[in-house]
């Protein structure tokens, strides 16, 4: 560090306390503090200092009073400012967006209930420097709930602006579903339904994502937690219309959302094109009907079929191995723990104290058990007053792997715009939007334990996470040589045997992993622990003559370079 005098022509000169960082054969000069408003004879102690030299009672004269967690804060914030999301939020600067943009920022550092984000902004108990950045050191919870209601007044404004962003005619748009439980009972849009989470005993909110086809985040909504999958097409079909001006896009969703009746009635009726799967018994039809034979794969892994139930749509046929094998292990593994729980239904009709006895107590016993694992198909069962006997279904179980790793797209773009091949990448890019989910409900950004009983807060919420992935996956692509994720994704792709394999990894990649080493030689780190070495990196609240004034700590090596990456600087 040194001190800098600048020239100011007709005003008096800056005095600025600053560091020369080297970038390749340049030197940028990063300004850590204003000294300009200080006597000369404090200027002149400091420039001694930091040449070296001793001053007296030094304790006394240089202290600091406090040291923040600064860098992870300066990485998150200097990146949503990057992207101009606070101008995206709102044109002006105003206090609820700045209680906005802190509530994003502190849900990628530490998710946590609006009142620990209060405590963590607040002077006296802060935990990191945000509240000093945002000058927003002295704020209460009902501003921060006041501030979720200002946002979600502006979710339609905020989504447009981002869809303008990433959206155009003819691009493909990633939807899908996710749900997220409740502890408590007093929300009026948390209700019962199919959980996710393994969580049937508990209340559920669903929400549903739409990203683009990199995965990155653009419009998120939330509905009740009893609505089926296929009754949230409608809404992403009209907000992709009407909202966000689009009357031409290919929508991506799963098999379970995009059904017959959702395509004919939303998306065939609106002109959207879309890329879906079949169900399994859908699969079976064919299969039974001549229309797919599963000889098709003995040479290929992909084929193009046609059906007149699919008049004007392309049908492309795909068998993975590696997942055959996967979902055969699964099941046999699933059947002997079915059997485990039917064993003991045998024995307590057999015991010689308190037999189990009845048809109806025997069935209940057999009904608990099958629930759990949801084998009953695979089963053939004897009961009487007295007894209790089962066998494995085997002609069942031999049709059903019959069709093991077989999958069928469906979809209405035709050849020339995309060809089968492309068809199955795309579709296989609804992992983004999975990948999303993991970030959003435990990875990262943690959606639960949702601490709100409104339906409007349940909603901001949301929405604040669903913003606070959005800066999250831009510092993850930026950070991406020096964490685990793979820097060149077109070689691995180069590198498999058909669009249908697994995806590989680079060689670059791998030699990452092994090595735990960054081709620059850095520790290679996963996204959470990067933020925990940034945050090393301090801002320091100094008394210095009896001056208040701050300093940023000297950043390391790797700390330079990640902030280098993100295209921020670490002044807070």
């Amino acid at each position: 560090m040194y001190i800098d005098v600048v020239p100011n022509r007709s005003s008096p000169p800056a005095v600025l306390l600053r560091q020369a960082i080297r970038e390749g054969s340049k030197i940028r000069k990063v300004t850590l503090a204003n000294l300009s408003d200080w006597p000369e004879e404090q200027v002149s102690s400091l420039r001694r200092l930091l040449k070296g030299e001793s001053l007296v009672a030094l304790n006394h004269a240089f202290t600091i009073t406090r040291s923040l967690p600064h860098g992870h804060v300066a990485a998150a914030l200097g990146t949503l400012r990057r992207l101009g999301l606070e101008h995206i939020l709102d044109r002006e600067s105003c206090r609820e967006r700045d209680l906005v943009v802190a509530m994003i920022v502190a849900r990628i550092l530490e998710p946590a209930s609006k009142l620990a984000t209060v405590r963590g902004l607040e002077a006296e108990t802060a935990c990191s420097s945000l509240g000093s950045c945002l000058d927003l050191e002295t704020v209460t919870e009902d501003e921060l709930y006041q501030a979720m209601d200002w946002l979600l007044e502006r979710q339609g404004q905020i989504e447009k602006q981002l869809a303008k962003r990433h959206l155009e005619h003819g691009c493909l748009v990633l939807y899908d579903l996710t749900s997220t439980y409740f502890e408590g009972r007093r929300c009026p849009i948390a209700h019962y339904g199919h959980s996710r989470d393994e969580r049937p005993g508990n209340l559920q909110i669903v929400f549903g994502l739409l990203t683009d086809q990199a995965g990155r985040p653009v419009a998120v909504e939330v509905f009740q937690g009893n609505t089926a999958d296929p009754k949230t097409v409608a809404a992403q079909v009209e907000k992709l219309r009407a909202r966000f001006g689009l009357d031409r896009v290919i929508l991506v969703g799963d098999r379970g959302m995009l059904t017959s009746a959702r395509i004919e009635q939303d998306l065939r009726s609106s002109g959207l094109d879309w890329i879906t799967a079949l169900r399994s018994v859908q699969i079976r039809s064919l299969v039974d009907s001549g229309f797919l034979q599963l000889s098709l794969f003995d040479r290929q892994d992909l084929a193009e079929i046609s059906h007149p139930d699919y008049a004007g749509e392309r049908l492309i046929a795909c068998r993975n191995p590696l997942l055959a094998e996967e979902r055969s292990r699964k099941r046999q593994e699933l059947l002997a723990a079915t059997e485990k729980q039917l064993d003991e239904i045998v024995v307590a009709t057999k015991r010689k104290n308190r037999p189990l006895r009845g048809k109806e107590k025997i069935g209940i016993a057999i009904g608990k058990s099958l629930g759990r694992y949801k084998m009953s198909k695979h089963f053939q069962f004897t009961v009487t007053e007295t007894s209790f006997a089962y066998e494995r279904n085997l002609a069942r179980i031999a049709e059903e792997e019959a069709l093991d790793g077989i999958y069928v797209l469906r979809t209405s773009v035709a050849p020339q715009v995309l060809s089968a091949e492309q068809t199955v990448r795309n579709y296989k890019r609804l992992s983004a939007v999975e990948r999303a989910f993991r970030s959003l409900k435990s990875v990262d950004l943690k959606v639960r334990p949702i601490h709100h009983h409104l339906a409007d807060r349940v909603r901001a919420h949301i929405l604040l996470c669903m913003l606070a992935a959005y800066v999250e996956w831009h510092m993850k692509q930026a950070l991406t040589p020096l964490l685990f994720t793979d820097e060149e994704p077109e070689a691995g792709e180069a590198l498999r045997s058909s669009v249908v394999a697994p995806a590989l990894r680079s060689p670059a990649a791998l030699g990452k992993i092994q090595s735990r080493r960054t081709t620059d030689g850095f520790a290679v780190h996963s996204f959470p622990s990067l933020l925990q070495n940034l945050a090393t990196l301090t801002l320091n609240k100094v008394t210095a003559a009896g001056r208040p004034m701050q300093m940023i700590s000297t950043p390391t090596t790797l700390q330079r370079r990640a902030f280098e990456l993100l295209g921020v600087t670490p002044a807070a």
